[in-house]
């Protein structure tokens, strides 16, 4: 039996997932789907309009929901993590963090996305846990940010479960450029034909390539994009950056190379609200959608939701690794030396081979100073990060943010982590009582 487990499966997201498999059911032939929730409200909502949705396709596959997560584990063979560590409640006030104290305030870059970290690691190495006992052998299929820094996580502290780190920025830039190319060209693109060449951490990477069956068209792409952002009167990236870098920046560099502006833009927050809250409203309204019985399609307002090709990246995945079809796409995995002169056990997004025997990162060039020094950066304080969310050490809490080129100044660290942990505190339990840090009050 083919069974598929969702960690976290009241998601909004779902019924995008639902709609993947759906699509793919004579490639991908999924037996049971389990959707795992703590929320017994939300799997009501979310797991009955799911069901709706694959009995309006003839019921190809069974739809079950349960708040036990050893029920919904036992015997899956891929596992999917998409959950929240305390809702959407906590993402707002990860951003809101970072505005009190005058930093980026989002929720996977920054003190925010440090804090979400802390929270979720933990759950994520129990889930872990769970299918050592019950689900040996599934491949863990993380979705939930910060993905890499969770996967470099598991990869230290669950080296026995197969993991993948997940995102859907990569397959959205790869998409992207195709279009691109195809109006410059005048023709279509098939994608599976298409490879983008992507490498650094977890929202924290450079595109630097696209190949079309073996066809580099890189610097075709480069030279109308950067036409482009010349004729663009407020464009996402300077010209001159595109030239001189010679590849395209994940757009959540924008919070390193702009922070300041970053930071300036939260003051809108008092009239438009912060992203959570505009999600708050978002999935307010899809919920709604999802409960009225008559409805078995997604709804168009999931698009407001974010998470553009999210069904698409999964399902593909999924399919290449069950059909043993020696796919590349780009995933967060540790590359084991195919970066030459990296050290091997850090988790990177690049491009790996997926197939029956599992996730192969494939060998690749190293990234100029330029970049590598900003990643060098981050990476300290991933794993800083990692080892203060496994013991709960304050101490090593306090290094991470002095590690991260977007943390507070020295003087503001202990008032900075006081007010993240005591924020956080009913999802921190492995912080327990209160330890002095060295200059403190």
């Amino acid at each position: 039996m083919l069974k598929v487990a969702v960690i976290g499966g009241g998601s909004s997201y779902t019924p995008e997932l639902v709609q993947g498999f759906l699509d793919r059911v004579e490639t991908f032939p999924l037996d049971e789907l389990w959707l795992v929730d703590i929320s017994q409200e939300r799997l009501e909502i979310v797991g009955g309009f799911a069901q709706r949705m694959a009995q309006a396709r003839g019921a190809p596959f069974r739809v079950r929901t349960t708040t036990n997560r050893l029920q919904g584990l036992e015997s899956a063979s891929y596992v999917l993590t998409q959950l929240r560590v305390g809702g959407m409640a906590a993402r707002r006030e990860d951003e809101y963090l970072g505005r009190r104290w005058g930093l980026v305030g989002q929720e996977t870059t920054g003190v925010g996305g440090m804090a979400k970290a802390l929270r979720t690691i933990p759950v994520i190495l129990d889930i872990a846990a769970d299918m050592r006992q019950v689900a040996r052998g599934a491949l863990l299929v993380n979705f939930t940010n910060p993905a890499g820094l969770i996967t470099e996580a598991l990869s230290r502290y669950a080296a026995d479960i197969p993991a993948v780190g997940v995102c859907n920025v990569p397959i959205t830039a790869k998409m992207t450029l195709i279009q691109k190319l195809e109006k410059r060209l005048g023709r279509d693109i098939d994608p599976q034909g298409a490879q983008l060449d992507t490498l650094g951490l977890n929202h924290l990477s450079w595109h630097r390539g696209l190949t079309v069956d073996g066809k580099d068209y890189w610097n075709a792409i480069l030279e109308s994009y950067i036409l482009e952002l010349r004729r663009t009167d407020e464009p996402e990236w300077p010209a001159e950056l595109i030239e001189t870098l010679g590849m395209i920046p994940n757009y959540y560099l924008q919070y390193y190379y702009f922070a300041q502006k970053k930071i300036a833009e939260q003051a809108a927050w008092d009239e438009k609200g912060s992203r959570a809250e505009q999600v708050m409203a978002i999935e307010k309204d899809l919920l709604a959608q999802y409960a009225d019985p008559t409805r078995s399609s997604p709804p168009a307002d999931l698009m407001k939701r974010g998470g553009a090709w999210y069904s698409t990246l999964a399902t593909q995945l999924l399919a290449a690794h069950y059909n043993d079809s020696n796919e590349v796409h780009v995933l967060n995995v540790p590359h084991h030396g195919a970066v030459a002169g990296w050290p091997k056990d850090w988790v990177l997004e690049m491009p790996c081979r997926v197939n029956a025997a599992g996730i192969e990162p494939l060998p690749t060039e190293p990234l100029p100073q330029a970049q590598f020094g900003l990643l060098a950066h981050v990476k300290s304080y991933e794993l800083l990060t990692v080892e203060a969310a496994v013991h709960g050490d304050r101490r090593t809490a306090y290094q991470a943010l002095l590690a991260h080129p977007l943390g507070p100044p020295a003087d503001k660290i202990p008032a900075v982590l006081a007010d993240m942990l005591k924020t956080n505190k009913p999802h921190l339990p492995r912080f327990g009582a209160a330890q002095t840090i060295a200059g403190g009050r």
